[in-house]
């Protein structure tokens, strides 16, 4: 997902994304992290119309990472969306990576 999302846009900007996420390893898509997308969407923090927003927060939370990157203040990065997020993630057993923009992490 974060690869399609790079390639979209300006052509030399989008190999600029390409190339600074090559190295990165690919999160599998799992049945558990559909499962968990869906929950996402039908619990309300993520309106359907945004499926992806919803499996990028679940492949995140299902494959252990500490950090979940985004530029999404709407649907994902904002007080109301995270705490609903986190509420519906640890229903689950799961520990929610902790959501912030590139900029949050760096302390920009």
């Amino acid at each position: 997902m974060v690869i399609q999302e790079a390639e979209q846009g300006d052509a030399e900007a989008s190999q600029k994304r390409l190339e600074a996420i090559s190295k990165m390893p690919v999160l599998p898509i799992s049945d558990k992290a559909e499962r968990l997308a869906m929950l996402l969407i039908k619990e309300c923090p993520i309106p359907e119309q945004y499926p992806e927003d919803a499996l990028h927060i679940a492949l995140a939370t299902i494959n252990g990472m500490d950090y979940l990157l985004t530029w999404n203040f709407t649907h994902i990065n904002n007080a109301q969306m995270k705490a609903k997020i986190m509420s519906v993630v640890e229903a689950e057993g799961y520990e929610c990576p902790t959501i912030c923009s590139p900029e949050e992490l760096l302390g920009e």
